[in-house]
């Protein structure tokens, strides 16, 4: 039997999932990731946890599997992007914590750049809006404001990564400083079209070179882990952003296949081919995980708040116990009694782009109660990922193509049938849950497999893939039409 292992570091959490070569989980570990708000609007993690949880996940694995690590044919990386790590190269460790995707510190930079009309040049290059969301901003802020980093960055002494990079980079020992295309293409550093770091745009956000990583394709050997960590060299064959990483495990290997992940947050991506598309409808361009060194590009639409209003449930309003109890809760009422809440903790993302948006519940009345709140919680998440795939839409079918047929859906929350089928009802299309939901990991898994020949070429990984259950939508399209109606209404008032 060959065997596959995904590390699978998140934003709430790391995982480790040990696949067999027909893509069946054999065996899961996880655990829950610290964190930490130092300021409104900053959100960080510890680099050393992440190690340290990341690397006991993959042991733990292993244990309940049952299998030796000679035994795993390959590993594959996919992480939480954009989240911004600096390291010191000779002792290995971090000066500053992680800051995360969601953290809204670097806004300041990203007003300098669209005064001085870096906009579209930044958008041209890498696809991205200039938004703080992305990795160069936050690397600026670290090389600012730590004492001494700019000094020790200038004279090489430090390296910068997304997660992919800082786990590489502790997996070999420090012999490895390496990231792949679509974690590249989330830095507002990369140009897309070149797979390479961008001179100009590194000059515009004062980042020295020695700080970044080499950039290779999400599916090809980056190196042999230290074999002290597990008990074996095992060759790392795959890396990809967790949202490429989906798209990929999900096999939407075509031009207009779409998907959508429920974690922390919620990721639309359309695989667009070859083909470099801007969106009119506030989406970015983003680069797809890359087999060879051939471009393939994909539209993204991305949600800052989706299962993350659950844990606000369950750790803010203390309204549920755990997040498991939610889906209860929230069937417990027939609909949201006309609540409607919008979770713009930190910023609404696409297709709106509204760093300044904070959270609101509108349609309170006497008669509501904590679970029409819930349930509006739940129903916050539908409402964002329809706004997305409407956006998606709109720039398909502007491009020549078709509109959407089907959303294929993964992650954590799609386990949540209410949800899944409020989505369908709002979508007007199938949604479609898929057999093994991991599709993060064992798009990661795939990646590794193809680069040291466990699987052929992506039409095998086709032949594979297996739907659990179609969504269909029943709700009268009238009707949709106007609950997303009464969604943008609430979305306006939450800006400040």
């Amino acid at each position: 039997m060959t065997y596959l292992l995904a590390l699978d570091q998140g934003t709430s959490s790391s995982r480790s999932i040990i696949f067999d070569e027909s893509g069946r989980t054999v065996a899961m570990s996880q655990m829950e990731l610290q964190q930490n708000y130092p300021k409104p609007g900053w959100v960080e993690h510890d680099p050393m946890e992440i190690w340290r949880i990341q690397l006991t996940t993959a042991r733990n694995a292993l244990l309940k599997a049952g299998i030796a690590a000679k035994e795993i044919r390959a590993i594959g990386i996919t992480n939480q992007r954009e989240t911004t790590v600096v390291w010191n190269r000779r002792t290995g460790l971090p000066i500053h914590n992680a800051i995360v995707w969601q953290d809204r510190r670097a806004e300041p930079t990203c007003i300098q750049l669209r005064e001085r009309g870096l906009a579209e040049t930044i958008r041209s290059k890498t696809g991205l809006l200039v938004d703080a969301y992305f990795s160069g901003t936050k690397l600026k802020w670290i090389l600012d404001n730590v004492a001494g980093a700019r000094k020790l960055a200038d004279n090489g002494e430090l390296a910068f990564g997304t997660v992919d990079s800082w786990l590489i980079w502790k997996l070999t020992n420090g012999a490895v400083h390496a990231t792949d295309v679509s974690n590249a293409s989330r830095t507002m550093l990369f140009n897309v079209h070149t797979n390479q770091w961008d001179a100009e745009l590194m000059r515009a956000l004062d980042i020295p070179a020695a700080l970044m990583p080499e950039v290779k394709p999400s599916s090809t050997f980056y190196g042999d882990i230290d074999a002290s960590l597990l008990g074996h060299a095992i060759p790392i064959g795959g890396v990809a952003g967790d949202q490429q990483s989906a798209l990929f495990g999900q096999a939407c290997f075509k031009a207009g296949m779409v998907k959508n992940t429920y974690g922390t947050g919620c990721f639309m991506l359309m695989h667009t081919g070859n083909q470099f598309r801007s969106s009119q409808n506030g989406l970015i361009t983003t680069s797809a995980a890359q087999t060879t060194t051939q471009t393939e590009f994909a539209l993204e639409g991305s949600v800052f708040v989706g299962g993350a209003v659950v844990q606000w449930l369950r750790d803010g309003l203390r309204a549920i116990q755990g997040s498991g109890e939610v889906e209860s809760l929230a069937q417990s009422v027939p609909d949201s009694g006309g609540v409607i809440m919008v979770p713009a903790f930190t910023g609404l993302g696409a297709p709106y782009w509204q760093p300044d948006a904070r959270g609101s519940i509108t349609g309170l009345t006497r008669g509501s109660t904590v679970a029409h709140i819930a349930r509006a919680a739940l129903e916050s998440i539908a409402y964002q990922s329809a706004a997305l795939l409407q956006a998606m839409s709109r720039d398909a079918v502007s491009a020549g193509g078709a509109s959407v047929a089907e959303l294929r859906v993964d992650g954590g929350a799609c386990i949540n049938d209410l949800l899944m089928q409020f989505q369908a009802d709002l979508l007007g299309i199938p949604v479609v849950r898929p057999a093994v939901t991991e599709t993060t990991a064992l798009g990661a898994a795939y990646l590794a497999g193809l680069s040291t020949g466990v699987y052929k070429n992506t039409n095998e990984l086709s032949d594979m893939w297996r739907s659990e259950r179609h969504f269909l939508p029943t709700l009268n399209p009238s009707h949709a039409k106007e609950l997303m109606e009464r969604w943008e209404h609430a979305v306006r008032q939450t800006v400040l």
